[in-house]
């Protein structure tokens, strides 16, 4: 433990802590604090993988008591790397996983340390979707709180528009749910203006029916070709029909028997996405 931290306070986090309390000499430390932009090397005092609610909460408190810095872990895709931070508290809410699908009311609920891979897996079950993230180990809450752009966005709204409710932990160490009925204004603020009202611990969305198929692909074009490729894409994006949802993007081709030996390895303008509608139109 850095001798900067008070021991004292450190001990009365680790007394009913369920989680696990990862310190710099632990073992997977350093898995613990890799986020996914790997240019970000932020280096916590503690990291406190929490098992539930009761763990946020002493989280938030220790770092209260402290006057710790914190950052809150679920994906850890932030780009700025904002998911993690130096000599302080990194709160992690990956073990938070619980899905529940309602496939009558058409609601998911959601444990903040979910990602969108497995948020898919469960509702796609019941033939069920919303707007989530274009890579699947994306953090749900993190993508949400920030707007959450993804395929069905043209169809369905933002992934804030299909946020329902929110459960989460204040900075005090109280619980707060916030929905249309209560906390209403919290709930608009949360619907794409960051994570900064709380630790989420729990979200609820507004699933729509999707499938059994869809269309969905990647089609490169030489760099080269990309400003006329790009011109023509808007084009055709302007009167395409809502469940038509397509990014276009600069990549780097994978060396892949499918694709042609001269773009391995080199910059590709592409274009992704898929339709949502029925395979035969």
């Amino acid at each position: 433990m850095s001798t900067t931290i008070d021991t004292t306070a450190f001990d009365r986090l680790r007394e009913g802590f369920s989680g696990t309390l990862i310190e710099p000499d632990d073992p997977g430390y350093d898995e613990a604090r890799t986020l996914f932009n790997v240019m970000i090397d932020r280096r916590p005092a503690v990291i406190a993988r929490c098992a539930g609610v009761d763990d946020v909460i002493a989280a938030i408190g220790f770092a209260r008591e402290t006057g710790l810095p914190s950052a809150v872990r679920s994906g850890g895709h932030s780009v700025a790397g904002t998911s993690m931070c130096d000599r302080g508290i990194g709160i992690d809410v990956r073990p938070l996983k619980q899905i529940e699908i309602d496939p009558e009311r058409r609601v998911a609920r959601i444990g903040a340390g979910c990602t969108w891979g497995e948020f898919d897996r469960a509702a796609q079950v019941h033939g069920l979707a919303t707007t989530g993230g274009r890579v699947s180990t994306t953090g749900v809450a993190g993508l949400t709180l920030g707007g959450g752009s993804g395929w069905l966005e043209r169809k369905h709204g933002l992934a804030c528009d299909n946020l329902l409710a929110v459960e989460l932990v204040t900075a005090d160490g109280r619980t707060v749910r916030a929905s249309d009925d209560k906390h209403p204004e919290l709930l608009w603020a949360l619907r794409g203006g960051g994570g900064n009202f709380g630790v989420v611990t729990a979200l609820e969305f507004r699933l729509h029916p999707l499938g059994p198929e869809v269309t969905a692909g990647l089609a490169l074009y030489p760099a080269a070709e990309g400003a006329a490729l790009l011109a023509r894409w808007g084009d055709a994006m302007r009167s395409a029909p809502a469940e038509v949802g397509l990014a276009f993007a600069y990549l780097t081709a994978p060396e892949e028997p499918s694709l042609p030996a001269e773009l391995h390895g080199q910059t590709v303008a592409a274009i992704a996405g898929l339709y949502a509608g029925p395979p035969d139109e």
